[in-house]
């Protein structure tokens, strides 16, 4: 099992979780973060990080987030790793409770 980066984090790339990553399994886009999943050892300590609550379990994904299970993996090959934390966007609390994101999601 792996870990999967859901809508939440769409603008809002608070970037605490790439803090606490034994493996450095996170890969950053424009507006969103990954992980990989062939790196993502299951070590859960992401998850509390987050503060927009975006990070599951691949078993506990919700079910019309299921879709970002293939698009972690998907993403994860053609993003770059980011390895330390970064200061959010200027309006990431902005975004943060909005919902229906994905239209917003940048490649």
């Amino acid at each position: 099992m792996t870990y999967v980066v859901t809508e939440s984090c769409i603008k809002c790339k608070y970037t605490d979780c790439v803090d606490v990553c034994p493996v450095d399994c996170f890969r950053e886009g424009p507006n969103f973060l990954v992980i990989d999943p062939d790196e993502c050892i299951d070590c859960t300590l992401c998850v509390p990080e987050c503060p927009v609550e975006a990070i599951f379990a691949e078993d506990d994904v919700p079910e019309d987030q299921r879709d970002f299970i293939a698009l972690n993996a998907e993403l994860a090959k053609v993003w770059k790793p980011i390895i330390e934390k970064k200061a959010p966007p200027a309006d990431a609390d902005e975004w943060a409770k909005v919902k229906n994101k994905r239209g917003m999601l940048e490649r």
